[in-house]
């Protein structure tokens, strides 16, 4: 299992690729991995023939784990821990007739992203093609205890609830916290209906069970205490603030499906049609409605005169998209003056702490990125400060690029102090967006139109022109500032994207 992010210790499988006897080529896709924080896919480091899968789709397993044997044609497995790894007999490889030959195949090497563990192998007495798949980024575990290293609460790693219920029933996917709440009350997931998508129990499937039971610790049937429920960890989606704290609102009741606290979940009729929440979507609903929760929502918009955007951006439209091999759009002119704005009006760009303002010394833009509407996600824009508009331009491409060929490494979706939203390309005319956590404020721009504005003649008088204009909003925390530091904010932003001399950075 690779090594996703200094903060990820675990990941779920949700889809191999190949299959054992598949030929699998090097920077091939070989499966796909999910985490609390972003799902990915993991390509081969080497070439060969997938000869064992040893981690099932929907198993969760620790960084480091073992998931795969791939053989390299001629070479020999590193000894295994334990029983060694049975390589099929032959590999099939076409000959010049058209026909299938039958050739013997090498044993296998162990696809591992994470570090060597007791009793294998040591990467010095490996192939080069099976170094690179033992290699590891985390220290060895060797001397460490079996057990793995330790959680909350003293559970080893390998000590998880199972994630199948027992008689062979179909494997149920379960979730850092969900296995973690089901060990904690001495839950069967069993006996656990889900709602998830393929029958996965959800944290609010376990919250109901454990309710239903009693399970707070003080023989309640009301379900988790307040202070219980606040404990939890959460399961956000692609975090903004890696690190930072999250303080849910006091007084909040538990978040479960969107209805109000008691009331009975919507049923289906006989007409109605049942779309299961996909893994992306449900971590999209939980950020969003704890943010609901967390932040003092409150916005302001501005309608912006793009004609300065215009007066640059035309004459380069066609050679820049040769040249860079996407389109010049208006999304980077707007985050260049975010960028220059914040630099005047810092404290948007914080998050809040305790009893706090934590305002941020970088300015990392987020950017929600829409994967073909079942999702969203935030990479970011480190250190945006430092790039002029062709520089944001490019990693705006790139980064919207990766995140729907799900190519996002951690790092890309951490550590965001500021979000843009960029609807306007559907022709929206006002888009308010929920706040990213933890940060205060996110900026959405709409969709640019002409339509007849009134401008000053050199003489001045007045006269009616068509001009592109555009709406932008920002949905902000009153936690955080007041009405009249955002609208200053939003002032300055206009005031560049409308003033500035844009040719000169092209």
């Amino acid at each position: 299992m690779p090594q996703l992010g200094e903060t990820v210790t675990e990941g779920t499988i949700t889809k191999w690729h190949k299959q054992a006897g598949d030929v699998v080529a090097e920077d091939e896709v070989l499966f796909e991995v999910s985490t609390d924080k972003v799902d990915s896919e993991v390509p081969s480091p080497v070439a060969g023939v997938v000869t064992e899968v040893l981690v099932p789709e929907g198993e969760t397993v620790p960084v480091g784990t073992k998931l795969a044997v791939v053989s390299p044609a001629g070479e020999a497995a590193p000894a295994g821990e334990g029983a060694p790894v049975q390589a099929p007999a032959t590999a099939p490889s076409p000959d010049g007739e058209g026909h299938e030959v039958r050739e013997p195949a090498a044993a296998g090497v162990v696809a591992s992203a994470g570090p060597p563990t007791t009793g294998a192998s040591p990467a010095s007495q490996a192939s080069p093609p099976a170094k690179a798949l033992a290699g590891g980024s985390g220290p060895p575990t060797a001397g460490k205890p079996a057990g793995g290293p330790p959680r909350p609460g003293g559970r080893p790693a390998d000590q998880r609830p199972p994630s199948a219920p027992a008689g062979g029933g179909p494997s149920k996917l379960l979730s850092p916290v969900v296995r973690r709440l089901i060990a904690e009350h001495g839950l069967d997931p069993a006996q656990i209906p889900g709602t998830g998508a393929g029958g996965r129990i959800t944290r609010d499937d376990v919250l109901a069970a454990i309710a239903r039971q009693g399970g707070n610790g003080n023989g309640s049937s009301a379900g988790l205490t307040e202070e219980a429920y606040s404990s939890l960890p959460a399961e956000p989606w692609a975090p903004a603030g890696e690190g930072q704290p999250f303080a849910p609102a006091a007084g909040r009741a538990p978040i479960a499906s969107g209805e109000a606290a008691g009331a009975p979940a919507p049923q289906p009729g006989l007409r109605d049609t049942v779309v299961p929440f996909t893994n992306i979507r449900r971590r999209t609903a939980e950020h969003m409605v704890r943010s609901k929760h967390t932040s003092a929502h409150t916005m302001v918009a501005v309608e912006v005169d793009y004609s300065a955007v215009e007066r640059a951006r035309l004459p380069v439209r066609e050679r820049f998209k040769a040249a860079e091999g996407f389109s010049l759009t208006y999304l980077p002119f707007v985050a260049r003056a975010v960028v220059d704005a914040l630099e005047q009006w810092p404290y948007l760009n914080s998050s809040v702490g305790e009893d706090e303002l934590i305002v941020h010394g970088e300015v990392n833009l987020g950017f929600a990125v829409d994967l073909d509407f079942e999702g969203l996600l935030v990479p970011v824009v480190h250190r945006a400060e430092e790039k002029r508009l062709v520089a944001l331009a490019r990693e705006i491409a790139d980064l919207a690029s990766r995140a729907r060929s799900k190519r996002l490494t951690m790092d890309d979706i951490s550590g965001g102090t500021f979000t843009i939203t960029n609807a306007g390309g559907f022709g929206t005319f006002l888009t308010v967006p929920v706040i990213n956590q933890p940060q205060v404020a996110i900026l959405s721009t709409d969709g640019v139109r002409k339509r007849p504005v009134a401008v000053q003649l050199p003489d001045g008088s007045d006269a009616v022109a068509v001009h592109p204009v555009g709406n932008l909003v920002l949905s902000w925390d009153h936690r955080a500032v007041d009405g009249a530091y955002a609208a200053a904010f939003m002032a300055k932003v206009r005031e560049i994207v409308e003033t500035r001399d844009w040719a000169s950075e092209l």
